[in-house]
This record gives C-alpha cells, sequence and structure tokens, in this order.
C-alpha cells in the first residue's frame, strides 16, 4: 500500500497538470499562440536547462559502476532500435512512427528516478549514475528517429546528415553536454547562477504539461487509440518484463534495481511531446502516450515493486 501511495503522489500531480492546461484551454483562457510559445520556450530553454542543472549536480566519481553504466546504456540502445524496427512494421501510416517510437521508450527517468529510490531506501543510489547513462540516449536517440520520421519519413544520405545536424544543434542534447563537461569539471556555480538556473529549471516541467494539455484533442486522440494503447504496454509493461530478468540475473538488486525499473517502466517523459511538436512529428499521438501511461503507471509501478519485493529482490 505505501508503494501505491507514493507512485500515486508522484505520478497524479502530473496527469492533474494536464487536465488542468486542458481545462483552461477549453474556457478561452489559453490560445493556440500560447501552446506555441509555451512548446518552443520548454524546448529551447526550460528543458535543456533542467536537465543542465540536474546533470551538473550529479557526482560522476562517487560510488560509479561500470556494469551499471554499460547496462543501462545497452538496455537504451536495444529497445530504441527493437521499438523503432517494430513500429516500422507495424504502423500503416508511418507519421506516426516517430512519435511512437520516442514516447515507447523514452521514460520520465530524471524526474522519477531519484525520489523513488531515495523514498525506499533513503539515499538515491546508483539513480543518479542511471540518470546519467541512460537520458542523454534518450535524446540523442529521439532525435535521429524523429529525424527520420518527419513528415511521413526520410531516408538517404540527406536523412543522415540532417539527423547529425538536429543531434548536434539539439538544445536538450546541449545541455545534458554541458552538464556532463560541467559535472566531470566539478564546476561550483556561483550562488547568483545557482538560484537563475534553479528558476527557470521549475518552470520546465509544469509548462510542458500545461502545454501538453492545452494541446489535446480528444477526437483525434480517440482515431489513434490502438498506436496509444500498443506504446503504453511497451512502456509501461513490455520493455521491463525482458530488462529486469536480465537485471536479476546480472546481479542487481535493490536501489539499482529500483533504479533499472524507473528508466524501464515508467511513464512516457513529457519531452516526447515537446520534441515531436518542435521535430514536424506527431503531437497527438505523443499527448495521448504520455497521458495514458501516467494514468495507469502508478498502478503498473506498484505492481512491479510488489513483485520484485516479494522476490526478495528490492
Amino acid at each position: 500500500m505505501d508503494s501505491f501511495i507514493f507512485s500515486l503522489n508522484a505520478t497524479m500531480p502530473v496527469f492533474l497538470v494536464i487536465v488542468l492546461g486542458y481545462i483552461l484551454k477549453q474556457i478561452g483562457l489559453f490560445t493556440d499562440e500560447f501552446c506555441r510559445v509555451g512548446n518552443k520556450y520548454a524546448f529551447l530553454v526550460a528543458l535543456p536547462v533542467l536537465l543542465f542543472r540536474d546533470i551538473a549536480q550529479t557526482n560522476l566519481y562517487e560510488d560509479f559502476e561500470l556494469s551499471f553504466v554499460l547496462y543501462c546504456a545497452g538496455v537504451t540502445t536495444l529497445v530504441f532500435l527493437g521499438v523503432w524496427f517494430l513500429a516500422a512494421h507495424i504502423l500503416k501510416d508511418k507519421s506516426l512512427v516517430g512519435a511512437f517510437a520516442q514516447a515507447s521508450v523514452r521514460s520520465s527517468a530524471a524526474i522519477l528516478g531519484i525520489a523513488f529510490v531515495e523514498n525506499m531506501y533513503g539515499n538515491a543510489g546508483l539513480a543518479p549514475l542511471m540518470i546519467v547513462s541512460a537520458v542523454p540516449l534518450f535524446n540523442i536517440y529521439s532525435v535521429i528517429i524523429l529525424t527520420f520520421s518527419a513528415n511521413g519519413g526520410q531516408h538517404g544520405t540527406e536523412a543522415i546528415r540532417k539527423a547529425c545536424i538536429n543531434v548536434l544543434k539539439n538544445p536538450i542534447i546541449i545541455g545534458i553536454v554541458l552538464g556532463f563537461l560541467a559535472s566531470v569539471a566539478g564546476l561550483k556555480q556561483p550562488v547568483i547562477m545557482q538560484k537563475t538556473i534553479q528558476s527557470v529549471a521549475q518552470t520546465a516541467t509544469p509548462v510542458a504539461l500545461i502545454c501538453i494539455g492545452a494541446g489535446f484533442e480528444g477526437s483525434k486522440a480517440i482515431k489513434k487509440i490502438k498506436p496509444t494503447l500498443t506504446a503504453t504496454f511497451i512502456k509501461l509493461v513490455g520493455i521491463a518484463a525482458i530488462a529486469i530478468p536480465v537485471a536479476v540475473m546480472m546481479g542487481f538488486r535493490n536501489q539499482e534495481l529500483v533504479a533499472i525499473l524507473i528508466m524501464t517502466a515508467s511513464p512516457s517523459t513529457v519531452t516526447c511531446y515537446i520534441m515531436a511538436k518542435n521535430m514536424d512529428n506527431d503531437g497527438v499521438l505523443s499527448s495521448s502516450i504520455i497521458v495514458l501511461t501516467t494514468l495507469l503507471s502508478s498502478i503498473t509501478l506498484t505492481g512491479w515493486i510488489f513483485v520484485l519485493r516479494s522476490l526478495g529482490l528490492i
């Protein structure tokens, strides 16, 4: 019951802010122009600053475990490639491939990872290391997939060149790289800079969630319910059903296993919607998957924790 209450407390506020955005748009307080500007702000400023802050504050030299880093990076790579391949073959509408693939894999690791592990064990354990190992790859692979899938799919040398350029100039990836460099260098930020970065970073999630809700189109979402349900199953159950047993066989337990659970089975991150909208992919499908995974994750995460506890693994 404690796990369920914590899962509920972690995920329901996210869902309710999305609902608030939807209501405010319906009553006319928000306009389409507000949503467009809000999406741009989250993509170009707030989310890069948030990820810079989270990674810059991570001590990469403390509790470093190479096998854990390689596992997180390897699983992220294989899952992205696998789901992308699956989406390209099962979806008749190829314009949905990019949104489907990234939202089926990309977790709210940076938002929920440390909170979940600290709630259960009193310390973050290897959760920060999981974030550093997986989140940069989440973004790099998403940029590549969204580039190749934009406007129904792009191919050839030009698409490869464009993907490389998009990776290099993507503001979220730039924020991650700068945060990594700051962490490695042990950069100590002045108090004024810390507070400024903190203030901007704190706007990222609420602005993104409100824009998701304001931009949510129920009638269009219903038409895409089948890919939404499929992606939700993959995100909350399918990936973890493969990754968790492998992690157990490799000897990961307790904090490490919970961090891996969050990496593989937490709801789709709000960044999926922001990046899909800004890279000419399907925003409706992205928002639908985020809403449904967020709504159901308190149940599925609790179920995973119950199973792992029953087996004496966490």
